[in-house]
């Protein structure tokens, strides 16, 4: 969004349109509004406003819910920004270490600010871009002097007087046109800076699930969270924030019911065994904290593979920290022959997992040309060198 548009956006007539409109789904959607819009006399820049709001408040339903159709947003300061459940479950960290002021350094949109101000905290929410930090303010306004935006940056920003601190470090660009965590070397602010604020008071940095373990410092608690069966992110804390004793954990949040894993370190993995009547797959936050073994004693099962992330046991149970499938049998792995048994099984409806294997699930199900009239979970994986392909029900 370019600063021009913000500012016709801002006005009585701007709000009141974005308001009245109703939901901007397709291309279709926005031509058809665009074109009403400019024969009813409004400006280019409000128009181009009011019709890319209107499109990302109904996509932002999903991460903020019904707040989403009084909320302002960029493209990538939504794609960004944390989910309101999940933000409201960070700040209410900060609220129980007995925490009353917090900065939220690279607050994007105000997403996480919303989580602080919500619990009852005062918040001094920072952004570098402009248009960026004038949408922040706008979300955050119903909070009045208890949530304070400012524009700067995480190195420059005064934390005198604040408690703890909650950072979103990531490639950003002017505007927030492009936001992205793939290369540590280009965030801001930097890691080191990031780090080195940890170890002088209590923080909460918030970072891609993918980053490379060996920049996690070993006094952090690293917990990787999954929404869903998405894995979000990963959230670094550190000081009072840190939990006792737990220096790994997987949080993983599926509608509104959430469930943790925690420990001291990285799991010792089960042994191997042989497929048995129950195959399992564990969330992704759980494979990203390395607690695979932990959740294999729990549901008496072993790797079906020592280097791919499946599990398997004969006992009948189940964890919400893994999808659970009661495997039917293992087909030929050629997909001709694989095809063939499918089609011999009346099989139409068929959900494709795959892990050691390079295949794309939605290539071979069209190449499969399935017509029946039922359905079940088709896994390919390694076992060894062996390429294995077992067909299976969800639990």
């Amino acid at each position: 969004m370019e600063l021009s548009e913000l500012e016709a956006l801002l006005t009585p007539e701007g709000l009141r349109l974005l308001d009245a409109m109703g939901p901007v789904e397709s291309s279709d959607d926005v031509a058809r509004t665009v074109t009403r819009l400019r024969r009813d006399g409004h400006s280019p820049d409000l128009v181009s406003a009011v019709v890319g709001q209107a499109r990302l408040r109904t996509r932002a339903r999903a991460k903020f819910g019904d707040l989403a159709q009084r909320m302002l947003y960029t493209r990538a300061g939504l794609e960004q920004a944390t989910r309101l459940p999940i933000a409201a479950r960070h700040a209410a960290r900060f609220r129980d270490a007995g925490f009353t002021r917090v900065a939220d350094l690279g607050c994007g949109i105000g997403g996480d600010a919303l989580g602080l101000a919500g619990l009852g905290l005062r918040v001094t929410a920072v952004d570098a871009d402009p248009v960026t930090a004038g949408i922040a303010a706008y979300n955050l306004a119903p909070f009045g002097a208890d949530a304070e935006v400012r524009l700067g940056t995480a190195e420059e920003t005064d934390l005198d007087g604040v408690d703890a601190v909650w950072l979103d470090p990531a490639r950003r660009t002017t505007g927030h046109s492009e936001t992205s965590r793939t290369r540590p070397e280009d965030w801001s602010p930097s890691l080191d800076w990031v780090f080195d604020l940890a170890q002088r008071m209590p923080v909460g940095v918030k970072l891609g699930p993918g980053l490379d373990r060996g920049l996690i410092p070993a006094d952090a608690e690293a917990q990787w969270v999954s929404a869903d069966g998405s894995t979000v992110e990963l959230v670094l804390w550190s000081g009072a924030l840190a939990r006792p004793g737990v220096r790994r954990a997987a949080l993983v949040i599926r509608g509104d019911q959430a469930h943790e894993l925690t420990a001291q370190t990285d799991a010792a993995d089960q042994p191997t065994r042989s497929l048995g009547a129950f195959l399992h797959e564990p969330d992704g936050a759980v494979i990203r904290a390395r607690l695979i073994g932990d959740v294999a004693r729990t549901l008496e099962a072993g790797m079906l593979d020592e280097h791919i992330a499946y599990l398997t046991s004969d006992a009948a149970l189940t964890s919400p920290f893994v999808s659970t499938f009661r495997v039917r049998e293992v087909l030929p792995a050629d997909e001709k022959a694989l095809a063939k048994a499918l089609r011999e099984r009346d099989i139409g409806r068929l959900e494709i997992k795959k892990r050691g294997v390079d295949i794309d699930p939605a290539a071979l199900r069209t190449r499969l040309k399935l017509r029946g009239s039922a359905s079940a979970t088709l896994f390919l994986t390694r076992i060894g060198t062996r390429r294995t392909a077992i067909l299976a029900d969800r639990v």
